[in-house]
């Protein structure tokens, strides 16, 4: 067999600017491999720079520093108590071995800076094992202007976690603002933020360089890339993998529209995000009905597990969730174009609001987490249209709260309404006539909401009743800071999908990122991280930030056992 002619060669080829091909990239450059990046897209970022940022990291060296001093037993319960079996036990408890060292890894050698947070209950905290704080880091705030030239090659966020056109906020900041009339600290800390923001736009920048969430993780990241002089080419689609003797030994792509053919003298790595916006593989895995309600990046497209099993890579088995969930909204434009919000941690934990079902029922607590809230969505289906399901609030809420892309305190809303995103009405039973669900059977469900809401407890569903719920609350509203009566019209509703923010489904991997061919052995020279690696959660959501905790970790391994591997001989 002749040998192929290799147009550039390298130790390792990353297919895949996220989280989980960032850190796969990094470290392999760090322990001593040449490294060339490719993204099919203009930018990097991927999925990481579109999300909250949260990263899972149990027994991290801060759990102890903000007040939750943690054990491999008492996290190994909680998994056991909320994957159990949906994911093999040693990928389990390969993350929960090196996902404190991935930490101090990048702490140490990158850009990345994590900061635990000393209050975040784990999504089950009813459950034994379950910690209220430390497990979850958010990235540290990042200055864009340290990325200079570069900081237009990050993908920006999603435009829902800006305000002013191009002010990113967090959970913190968010309230800031809402408060600017009646805190002076409120006050102070908004303006800063404004100013800053203001002083960007006029120094020419596209939107605002104080980065938070998932866009500072990936500015952090794409920065470290830069620092370590690591190859990337953007633009760049992988073809397919090249195979020598069973072994991944290259990449065939397109750049600038020319095929090139680049030699992985150690291997490759996939980590392209995942299928969510793949129809014929959501057809596949997720139930139905599905359709184009995620919320990742639209090029995440199942590439890279296609050239994964082109390669003889296969499909994990065994998870218990396809996706990872999150109920989303859809306004479409008058210029035809669509903006979709997910309800992932604002407005359905707080106080007078309350989901309904096409009959005009309750079918779970509001306050749950995303991905629960969206399980129930399908099980209410199989015997009531919950798909579309319905939030509803009346005016106080809309004030105080807003409401997916309504906003709060007073800011228009008529072009939500005539878009059809948004339906008022001015009482409950003109607004479940106007839904079609059913306007004395919203009239009913709200009025027994409301007596409940009085006491304040929820006796049907729990709104309220564990920490991680109130959480999410209103520590003002007591004595259940979830759960508030509807009762001041005009009264509103939105429409909400079976939306996700990542496949859960992936390519079957061992505990040293290596992906597995059909007899569940190693394929040399082959690896996946991210989305494209098969869930380690097995598609259950224990906590925040359990999708880009193990995509890092995973990349940190990989980077780690293709720095270790011996060269290939196509």
């Amino acid at each position: 067999m002749t040998a192929p002619h290799w147009d550039a060669e390298y130790d390792v080829v990353v297919i895949g600017a996220g989280a989980g091909g960032m850190a796969a990239a990094l470290t392999a450059k760090i322990e001593g491999c040449s490294v060339l990046l490719v993204e099919k897209t203009d930018r990097v970022g991927g999925s990481t720079a579109v999300s909250g940022g949260a990263v899972w990291a149990p027994l991290n060296a801060q759990s102890a520093r903000v007040g939750h001093p943690d054990s491999f037993e008492k996290v190994w319960t909680y998994l056991r108590n909320t994957v159990g079996d949906a994911a093999p036990a040693g990928m389990q408890q390969a993350f929960l071995r090196h996902g404190a060292g991935m930490v101090d890894y990048f702490e140490k050698h990158t850009a990345v800076r994590l900061v635990a947070r000393s209050y975040s209950p784990d999504y089950y905290p009813d459950r034994e094992g379950a910690a209220f704080g430390g497990r979850s880091l958010d990235p540290a705030t990042f200055d864009g202007r340290e990325l200079g030239a570069y900081f237009r090659e990050l993908r920006d966020p999603l435009p829902e976690f800006m305000v002013l056109g191009g002010m990113m906020v967090n959970m913190t900041d968010a309230r800031h603002l809402l408060a600017v009339t009646r805190s002076f600290t409120a006050w102070r800390e908004g303006m800063k933020l404004v100013l800053r923001y203001f002083a960007d736009r006029l120094r020419g920048y596209h939107r605002g360089t104080r980065l938070v969430l998932g866009n500072a993780l990936a500015a952090r990241l794409f920065k470290s890339v830069i620092d370590r002089g690591i190859d990337y080419w953007l633009d760049t689609p992988v073809e397919k993998l090249d195979v020598s003797h069973g072994a991944v030994v290259g990449v065939s792509l397109v750049r600038a529209g020319k095929p090139v053919q680049v030699r992985a003298r150690r291997g490759v790595v996939v980590a392209t995000g995942g299928f969510p916006w793949s129809e014929e593989l959501r057809s596949a895995h997720y139930p139905a009905p599905t359709g184009p309600w995620s919320m990742s990046p639209q090029g995440n497209r199942g590439e890279g597990i296609a050239l994964a099993r082109e390669a003889g890579a296969v499909l994990g088995q065994g998870h218990t969730n396809p996706a990872f969930w999150a109920p989303v909204s859809i306004l479409q434009r008058p210029d035809g174009s669509v903006v979709r919000y997910p309800h992932l941690v604002w407005d359905r934990a707080k106080p007078g609001l309350m989901a309904v079902n096409g009959a005009g029922q309750r079918f779970v607590n509001e306050a749950t987490s995303y991905h629960e809230f969206v399980r129930a969505m399908y099980r209410s289906h199989a015997t009531v249209p919950t798909l579309p399901a319905y939030l509803v609030c009346d005016s106080d809420f809309m004030e105080q709260w807003g409401m997916g892309l309504a906003l709060p305190g007073g800011r228009p809303r008529d072009h939500l309404v005539k878009a059809g995103y948004l339906v008022k009405a001015p009482t409950l039973r003109a607004l479940g006539d106007a839904l079609g669900i059913g306007g004395a059977a919203l009239q009913a469900t709200a009025e027994r909401f409301n007596a409940q809401a009085d006491q304040g407890r929820d006796d049907d569903f729990g709104k309220g009743s564990t920490e991680y719920n109130r959480y999410l609350g209103d520590a003002a509203h007591q004595p259940n800071p979830c759960i508030g009566a509807l009762r001041q019209g005009p009264f509103y509703a939105v429409k909400v999908f079976a939306g996700d923010i990542g496949t859960a489904v992936g390519i079957a991997c061992n505990e040293n990122a290596q992906a597995l061919d059909a007899a569940g052995q190693p394929i040399p020279g082959l690896y996946a991280a991210g989305n494209d690696m098969h869930s380690v959660m097995g598609g259950e959501y224990p906590a925040p930030g359990i999708t880009l905790g193990p995509a890092l970790t995973f990349g940190w391994i990989a980077g780690r056992q293709l720095a270790q591997a011996a060269p290939s001989h196509p």
